[in-house]
């Protein structure tokens, strides 16, 4: 299954929940391939299509260390804090960060 595959499979189980809006389709930027919360985007298949989520920095780091992830940059110099590639492909863990992100974005946890 390809990255795009799974990300679609993610935005199909979210549409529909509160706040919740699919990915736009337009112009590639960031937060065009974005599933968004009240406005707010929580996960996305990046430009270099990689699936990131955003969770507390805390979180984060805890997942770069034990290599579930890595620091995600955008374009940018420094990585922004809140933000993980998702590198590891274990059946079950995008959905499950995909959660964990929602819930950040939405405000739930911190």
């Amino acid at each position: 299954m390809t990255i795009r595959e799974r990300f679609d499979d993610i935005v199909t189980a979210f549409v529909g929940r509160p706040g919740v809006t699919p990915p736009t389709g337009g112009p590639r930027r960031f937060g065009s391939d974005a599933l968004r919360v009240d406005g707010s985007v929580f996960c996305m298949v990046s430009s270099g299509e990689r699936f990131v989520v955003k969770l507390p920095a805390a979180r984060v780091q805890e997942l770069i260390a034990s290599a579930v992830g890595e620091p995600f940059q955008a374009g940018k110099k420094t990585p922004m804090r809140q933000w993980l590639v998702v590198t590891d492909e274990a059946p079950g863990l995008w959905e499950s960060l995909a959660e964990e992100a929602y819930a950040f974005t939405r405000g739930g946890i911190s």
